[in-house]
């Protein structure tokens, strides 16, 4: 049977378009294996915690009730900016939006929603205590930037990149690169939940997501390391003083304060250098995009990859072995996330791209 769908614009194929009422599943088990999951690693955080006798903190609330804030205000800016986009144009009033906001989130997609997002705030809070408590490991910096000198013929890569770029201007471009990731990542994650036309599509993402948190705290412990920033800080003696130099000198305060005084209640780490989530966060975000066929959106991200490489070396948080093993970490996360939300595979539909297309056939 043929179905042709009217001109919308969409994400993630299937035959919902702009009606949220539509998307039905004949069960929610993508939705609990994801939870399953988050309470699992919760639970190793949790272990973690006795262990080394830290409690788990969230500074400031900065770790998790300030990022569920900013989920929260991205997807309602989200879901009224996909709201407008799929009114027919002329009827771009108020009530026309409200009604398609209406049709778009009824209260048990809005529900599945949340309820996916809360399960990747779960993860993420719990991989940055056991981050933090990875501190209490001993580095093999020295390891690592011997790696990366015998890659590059007893060199400094960063040294080599300070030499071919400068140390001025390019530095400033590669601290704008480099900080704008966690804006990106913030919008990402919710910006797949909310364009597509099925939750369980835009989950994909949410699922990638939560494993690249928890293969990324994996690694960490597997090669506990700070960065070359700290090794060789010689190598990076040359580069203006920016936001990314008071940063590393504040990581290795607050890496001090705790291992001086785990028990004191603002005790809570932030470095850690393999792998490498900067790249391998965007890594996902990459290959998220190829998976819901965003061509476009993909070679752009793939050039912020790039970019995102050249910075973590280029300002001294990784040694190239470290991007190496975040690109690895980020392709085996979507390979985890695919299959974590669809085990048996995709059924009977390809994903789609977004676009307000004529009209598109599917087969049903």
């Amino acid at each position: 049977m043929r179905l042709t769908l009217p001109s919308v614009p969409y994400v993630a194929g299937s035959p919902v378009g702009d009606d949220g009422a539509e998307d039905l599943e004949p069960d929610a088990g993508w939705l609990l294996r994801i939870w399953a999951i988050a309470a699992v690693f919760a639970g190793v955080a949790l272990w973690r915690s006795v262990v080394v006798g830290i409690p788990v903190r969230d500074p400031g609330g900065e770790i998790l009730r300030v990022r569920m804030a900013i989920t929260t205000g991205t997807f309602v800016v989200l879901a009224v900016l996909d709201a407008v986009r799929r009114v027919p144009r002329g009827r771009h009033h108020l009530l026309a939006i409200w009604e398609m906001l209406g049709r778009r989130w009824p209260a048990r997609r809005l529900l599945r929603a949340a309820s996916a997002l809360l399960a990747y705030h779960l993860v993420y809070a719990s991989y940055h205590n056991l981050k933090s408590w990875d501190v209490l490991n001993a580095p093999r910096d020295h390891a690592l930037t011997g790696v990366d000198r015998a890659l590059f013929l007893g060199h400094s890569p960063a040294v080599l990149l300070h030499t071919l770029l400068g140390e001025h201007w390019s530095a400033y471009l590669l601290v704008v690169v480099y900080e704008s990731f966690p804006t990106l990542v913030s919008i990402a994650f919710v910006a797949a939940v909310v364009f597509a036309d099925r939750i369980r599509d835009g989950v994909v993402f949410i699922a990638s997501a939560v494993w690249v948190w928890i293969l990324g705290v994996a690694s960490y412990y597997l090669v506990p390391s700070l960065g070359p920033f700290h090794d060789r800080p010689q190598d990076f003696a040359g580069l203006p003083h920016t936001i990314v130099t008071t940063t590393q000198t504040t990581y290795l305060g607050q890496r001090a304060h705790l291992l001086a005084d785990p028990s004191a209640h603002d005790a809570f780490a932030q470095v850690s250098a393999f792998a490498s989530l900067h790249v391998g966060v965007t890594a996902v975000i990459v290959l998220m995009a190829v998976y819901y066929r965003l061509r476009r959106t993909a070679l752009v991200l793939a050039g912020y990859l790039v970019l995102t490489i050249v910075a973590t070396v280029y300002l001294g948080w990784h040694f190239v072995v470290d991007d190496v093993a975040g690109l690895a970490i980020g392709a085996v996360a979507v390979v985890l996330g695919i299959v974590t939300t669809y085990p048996t595979g995709r059924p009977g539909r390809r994903v789609q791209a977004v676009g307000r297309l004529p009209g598109r056939e599917w087969s049903a």
